[in-house]
């Protein structure tokens, strides 16, 4: 046998990389689907198997080759076994085994099983708008939905009689037409999906007037959604099986509903906490008072007590939201605004400039706080 070297047109101290590069060039070009002879093909072969290994190249190199091919080895290529040179061309595999050995399946690519013919319908997302008052109770919301339904005549089969898919015949029910193209290399084959039944494998023989064979239509529908209480803005509330009709009588997709919490006039939300506001005259921070306050459901009772500052918070307890999927409220939370009068009567002035006298402060027009500062310094 010719040196394993020359067969592959590479120098005795070529690299791995230049050994596998040489065999897929003569590989190409020997191979018997390529118009090559076998036989060259086989040594080719039997070189790379040789080489490509460091122990077999050195032991190679060293004693030589008797011409066939070692004692059954792995043959990670799949050129049809690592035995002897018998088999023909067909044990070889055909010249898209060789290029998928390197390029993948880029070349050749194995024919795909077909589609199913029924799929799962999609999930829709609807949005609906609750108020705080809602939040606080929970409550119970219709949303109307436009989506593909099952369709009523064929109940969903896409067929009118009822009958069912049957193989497609343009494809035989493989989902793929192939193609044969004459290329340098030979004849490659390529697939596609069939145009016919949409790369399924069926067709309706009989199609739905209403749906065409899809098995569904559109429909608009009403969809009852229970909103749990504590619900919080932009949460998702899942109603399985509301959503589009799948084809051919698969799984329905589910509905998403989409909440969103409306602004109040008087309150803020803080997760389970409800913020406000009060106004409390000037004598009633000083002197204490008792409110009413009106929250989402009912007045309750709150002490203003004496000597209540500006921004002070007070608190009524429980009279908050619930938090989500139930539990403990949380509180009503209000920040003080202490009101000033503007307009005094006479009598009015009178008295609060005595206040002021009998509290030791500042009579209008006195110096006020910087004339005490310059006589504290003085």
């Amino acid at each position: 046998m010719s040196d394993l070297y020359e067969i592959l047109g590479v120098s005795r101290d070529a690299s791995e990389a230049e050994i596998k590069k040489a065999y897929r060039a003569r590989a190409r070009t020997v191979h018997p689907d390529a118009g090559g002879d076998e036989e060259a093909f086989k040594q080719v072969q039997h070189a790379y198997r040789v080489l490509r290994d460091a122990q077999s190249r050195a032991r190679y190199d060293r004693f030589g080759d008797d011409g066939t091919p070692s004692s059954r080895r792995q043959d990670p290529f799949g050129f049809g076994g690592s035995g002897g040179a018998g088999g023909g061309a067909a044990g070889f595999g055909g010249i898209g085994d060789v290029i998928d050995a390197f390029f993948g399946q880029a070349f050749g690519e194995q024919p795909r099983r077909s589609r199913q013919r029924s799929t799962q319908g999609r999930d829709v997302l609807v949005r609906t708008e609750l108020t705080l008052t809602d939040v606080l109770h929970g409550v119970s919301r219709t949303v109307e939905v436009e989506v593909p339904g099952t369709c009523r005549t064929c109940d969903g089969s896409g067929s009118a009689s009822g009958g069912g898919p049957v193989s497609c015949e343009h494809c035989h029910g493989r989902g793929q037409v192939q193609q044969v193209v004459r290329t340098a290399f030979g004849q490659l084959a390529t697939a596609a999906p069939c145009a016919a039944c949409q790369g399924t494998g069926s067709v309706v023989a009989d199609p739905c007037p209403d749906c065409s064979g899809e098995g569904r239509v559109l429909d608009t529908r009403a969809v009852d959604v229970e909103v749990p209480p504590g619900i919080s803005h932009g949460d998702r509330l899942r109603v399985t099986g509301a959503g589009e009709a799948g084809r051919n009588g698969g799984r329905a997709g589910d509905l998403y509903v989409e909440i969103h919490v409306a602004d109040h006039e008087v309150w803020a939300r803080d997760g389970r906490h409800l913020l406000g506001e009060v106004v409390v005259p000037v004598s009633q921070a000083a002197l204490g008072a008792r409110l009413t306050i009106p929250t989402l459901d009912g007045d309750a009772e709150i002490d203003v007590p004496t000597g209540t500052q500006p921004e002070a918070v007070l608190t009524i307890r429980r009279r908050g939201l619930p938090g989500t999927g139930g539990g403990a409220r949380g509180d009503v939370r209000l920040t003080v605004r202490v009101e000033v009068p503007r307009d005094l009567s006479d009598v009015q002035r009178d008295l609060l400039t005595r206040f002021a006298e009998e509290r030791g402060e500042d009579a209008p027009g006195a110096a006020g706080i910087f004339g005490r500062l310059r006589r504290a310094f003085s």
